[in-house]
């Protein structure tokens, strides 16, 4: 009997997921699949390894206070016959904050659950949607392990400084300090480094997590030491609909002068801004990159100009550049982008093998060149399979050597 893992990653509107297998020293993806249009038209699709459907649904959208408990009802129910004869072993979930107290994965109990319940506050948009599968599965299949990796759990051992706003220090001792996101995603690539680029993999790397959601690491050695997500992931860089980087006197002038409240604000910084707010047109990429509208233009303008701005500032944090690396749906997939920003960073040394980047292929510097540049996809759902076959099955040591 094989036993496999599933991992989940809940959002607001859609719930990822992915099936592995353990093989040797590491672990087989043999199925994936999401959920998408939870709230207005849910569909249901499933995959093979290779990405041949295994199955697609859709039905009607139930009111939006079941709508999510309707999608893991159809989820649970196809995982049950999918998995028949197998071993399901645990779930590994996606969690977007851990907070200060949790720098690790973590198997999930009562106190684990009301310590991420009570972390709300600081991710509402994210946070909530993590937690319902969590919920659901403890209610039908209390006695199966899950295990909660953070977004956040990759930064944890930044210096103190790094963590730190120029506010007071309660504050500070309160939670209110920077804690950086897309950790799994960095992490999974400081693992891969290892094998891509060995010569590289302990020097000083930037990692670029270019997506609808965007942000930036520093690593050193294998370790994160600063990020441009701070407090929450509206900070650094502009990204599909988010602002990034904000002078905080704009909310307080929004406030006082527009007469926005919370929520308006809220809808504002994470839904009406960025790539989308800058435009007008749209908060794809791919849209803006057709478009010669000239707020199209100006929009890749300002992403590129900031990517280029927090990359010298990553740099300088590092003390030198070693390597940078491009990953996530723009990172991995928009040549256009890579060529731009490498271009801007010429006086860093970047020599970019416009050829090596037109074809996607890993290395796109030229070679012989330093700081050189690496092409990468993100696997976050294997990093979060690994962690979770980890702590289930601590004796299992090709798995735990293998992270």
């Amino acid at each position: 009997m094989s036993e496999l893992v599933v991992v989940l990653n809940a959002g607001s509107s859609s719930v990822k997921f992915s099936v592995f297998e353990p093989t040797n020293s590491d672990l087989t993806l043999i199925a994936k699949g999401q959920i998408e249009g939870i709230i207005t038209a849910p569909r249901f699709i499933a995959k093979d390894a290779a990405g041949a459907v295994l199955t697609e649904t859709r039905w009607e959208a139930a009111a939006e206070e079941k709508a999510h408990g309707k999608a893991f009802e159809v989820l649970g129910a196809w995982l049950r016959e999918y998995t028949a004869g197998s071993k399901l072993t645990a779930v590994g979930h996606r969690v977007a904050h851990g907070g200060p107290q949790f720098s690790e994965p973590v198997v999930i109990d009562s106190n684990v659950l009301g310590a991420l319940e009570s972390l709300v506050p600081l991710v509402p948009l994210h946070q909530p949607h993590n937690l319902q599968p969590i919920r659901a599965i403890i209610k039908t299949r209390p006695e199966l392990p899950q295990v909660a990796c953070f977004d956040t759990s990759f930064h944890r051992g930044h210096p103190r400084v790094a963590d730190r706003f120029g506010l007071p220090d309660g504050l500070y001792q309160s939670g209110v300090r920077r804690y950086g996101f897309h950790g799994l995603s960095y992490e999974y690539i400081a693992w891969r480094l290892r094998d891509v680029a060995p010569q590289v993999a302990k020097g000083r790397v930037v990692i670029a997590h270019l997506g609808s959601g965007a942000s930036m690491c520093a690593i050193k050695n294998g370790k994160s030491v600063e990020t441009t997500m701070g407090f929450s992931a509206l900070d650094g860089l502009p990204m599909g609909t988010r602002c990034g980087s904000l002078d905080p006197g704009v909310l307080l002038y929004l406030m006082r002068e527009k007469g926005m409240d919370v929520d308006q604000l809220e809808e504002l910084l994470y839904k009406d801004s960025g790539l989308l707010g800058i435009s007008g047109i749209s908060n794809d990429l791919r849209d803006l990159l057709k478009s010669r509208e000239p707020r199209a233009i100006e929009a890749l303008d300002y992403f590129i100009y900031r990517i280029g701005q927090e990359l010298g500032a990553l740099a300088a944090s590092l003390g030198g550049l070693d390597a940078l690396v491009f990953t996530a749906g723009i990172g991995e997939n928009a040549p256009e982008i890579r060529r731009r920003v490498c271009r801007d960073a010429g006086w860093l040394g970047i020599e970019l093998d416009d050829a090596a980047n037109r074809d996607g292929r890993p290395r796109i510097s030229r070679p012989g060149t330093s700081p050189s540049v690496w092409v990468i996809p993100t696997d976050e759902e294997r990093m979060i399979a690994l962690h979770t076959r980890r702590l289930v099955a601590p004796t299992d040591v090709a798995i735990v050597q293998n992270i």
